[in-house]
């Protein structure tokens, strides 16, 4: 007979070792399920894989009630339906997709990059929502690569299976067949060597790395879709998009303290010009930023 530790360990050896994520997120995943479990007094998989639409609303709302915020509300929604999916595997339930429910939405305002929180809890859930575990592998990897490498989604599909086995740097092909290096961080090299081992196709050095559901490359469309459903989940706005990824990617380089010169080799942009738009995005970051904490601006 499981009990609370039994579900909570699996739990945690699902999401680290099988998922391989990150230790913020497991962190954050097992505590939203113990929640739920010690909440409903759960006992065991099939207890939690019979919880609908309904109880996870409630669980959410009793959170909200405590004063959580929207992004955070939508974290823990992701968290919550991937555990049922989970749950639901365990018990052998032949439907294993949690509910589709819509996360609290956000109020928009001026356009602007995701943080780096949002652009990976944007590829998480996208992994969480896929149909099956090496599609969501294979979309994490593409958007962690376009916000860790700062890649157009175009050359992220572009990529063969020659850029393996991978390294510290990616070779990447851009606009007008001009070719750059990009960093490849270690967060990012796990994400594509966990796509790599799950892919049930082979991936040969002529052919495309990331493949779709029945072996072709894998459409740009697909991926935009899959951000979409994402993107509601989270309650982000609706400027969350892959190519926002690689914006960020920028923005946040620049206010780090990355020079123009060596933004545009990353970019690979054609003229410094095209870099420069990312100095005005930092200034309006920094002019909202003012805008709420300057006390004589909230009088």
């Amino acid at each position: 007979m499981t009990n609370r530790a039994d579900l909570l360990g699996a739990w945690h050896g699902h999401l680290s070792h099988g998922r391989r994520r990150s230790p913020h997120t497991v962190r954050a995943y097992v505590a939203t399920a113990a929640r739920l479990i010690d909440a409903l007094g759960l006992t065991d998989w099939s207890a939690v894989a019979r919880l609908d639409g309904h109880a996870l609303r409630n669980q959410l709302a009793a959170r909200r009630a405590d004063g959580l915020a929207n992004i955070s509300a939508a974290r823990e929604l992701s968290a919550l339906k991937a555990f049922l999916s989970f749950a639901r595997e365990q018990a052998g339930v032949s439907e294993t997709r949690a509910p589709r429910l819509r996360g609290p939405r956000v109020k928009k305002g001026i356009p602007r990059p995701v943080t780096p929180d949002e652009a990976v809890n944007l590829a998480a859930a996208v992994n969480d929502d896929a149909a099956e575990e090496w599609i969501g592998a294979r979309d994490r990897a593409v958007l962690l690569l376009l916000y860790g490498s700062g890649l157009r989604i175009a050359e992220a599909l572009a990529l063969t299976g020659a850029v393996l086995p991978l390294g510290d740097t990616l070779l990447v092909t851009g606009k007008g067949n001009k070719q750059r290096l990009v960093p490849v961080l270690p967060l990012v090299k796990a994400a594509l060597e966990d796509y790599v081992a799950r892919c049930p196709w082979p991936l040969d050095r002529s052919g495309p790395l990331f493949r779709g559901a029945k072996g072709g490359p894998l459409a740009q469309g697909m991926v935009q879709k899959a951000v979409a459903r994402a993107r509601i989940a989270l309650g982000l706005p609706d400027t969350a998009t892959p190519h926002a990824l690689r914006h960020s990617f920028a923005t946040h380089l620049l206010g780090a303290g990355a020079d123009l010169r060596s933004l545009q080799e990353l970019l690979g942009h054609a003229s410094l010009g095209s870099t420069q738009i990312y100095t005005r995005v930092d200034a309006a970051m920094l002019l909202d930023v003012y805008r709420h904490a300057h006390p004589r601006e909230r009088d």
